[in-house]
């Protein structure tokens, strides 16, 4: 099973970014939350070309990925899950839910360390919110990330198909929750006991420190819940309220070449978890 999983793994990876990509992009040209208030072509040409490098940047610097080290793991008997007697189902199960909340802890670190806050700002700094802002990524972020999973899957030691699954379910669900998608209220309800949805995570990519200090889930929204750090709406309303960061209203300044140079020139703001002095006010 896993030789054939990392076989395939690539090939898997594409067709489901591809897949779900096109799915909540038609739905937001359907059926859109929020009108847009900056260009789409200029705005989605920076975010895609993003996804380019990391793509590119994470195949020459991490060839095998998360996968590769998920079978290295596997072939030395490390981690738990390889040293308990349990199904295989039952270890893949588990696997995409403690490497789900690894990744949420990952992103509340990413919003208290100054630091790091540095280059997962980019993320944030997308004045408009849709499927391409769940790719919008700087490539540093992206390589840490990949650091710390790797940290993660040698202590757990998941199979690969867990790794595979929890990869291919993150990276489409983050391009689900920031689609800029019209969801009936109703259906939004049940679906945020099961998964974070476009109106949970929206409220993450507010201007104000409080709300985007708030609802760090990508997939499972249960972490949220039982962390404390949940937050159901808007003060503002989705409609009204305004995405991105209040250090960086101008679109010129948010071209490619602006955006992968942000960590290193650009202005943390009020929103690192851990300015307690400042956080507490959304001015």
């Amino acid at each position: 099973m896993d030789d054939l999983v990392i076989k395939n793994e690539a090939a898997l990876r594409l067709g489901f970014f591809l897949g779900i990509f096109a799915v909540v992009a038609v739905a937001e040209a359907a059926a859109p939350r929020r009108a847009l208030a900056v260009s789409k072509a200029g705005r989605w040409f920076a975010n895609m070309s993003i996804v380019v490098i990391n793509t590119v940047l994470v195949r020459l610097i991490v060839p095998a990925g998360a996968v590769g080290m998920a079978a290295w793991v596997s072939h030395r008997g490390w981690g738990l899950l390889n040293n308990v007697d349990m199904p295989y189902w039952l270890a893949v199960v588990i696997s995409v839910i403690v490497l789900d909340f690894v990744i949420y802890m990952q992103h509340v670190m990413f919003h208290a360390v100054p630091t790091l806050w540095r280059f997962h700002m980019m993320h944030h700094a997308d004045l408009d919110f849709d499927v391409t802002t769940g790719t919008r990524f700087h490539p540093v972020e992206i390589l840490l990330s990949m650091g710390i999973k790797a940290a993660a899957i040698a202590v757990l030691g998941p199979p690969v198909l867990g790794v595979v699954a929890f990869e291919i379910l993150l990276n489409g669900t983050a391009m689900f929750n920031h689609g800029n998608l019209k969801l009936p209220l109703a259906l939004d309800r049940v679906l945020r006991l099961f998964v974070v949805t476009p109106d949970m995570h929206r409220v993450h990519h507010s201007v104000f420190p409080t709300e985007a200090n708030s609802n760090f889930g990508f997939n499972l929204p249960w972490w949220d819940r039982t962390m404390g750090t949940y937050r159901a709406q808007p003060m503002k309303g989705h409609e009204y309220m305004t995405i991105g960061l209040n250090q960086y209203r101008d679109p010129a300044r948010l071209t490619l070449r602006w955006m992968l140079a942000m960590p290193f020139v650009g202005v943390l703001g009020n929103y690192p978890l851990n300015r307690r002095g400042r956080t507490g006010s959304d001015g």
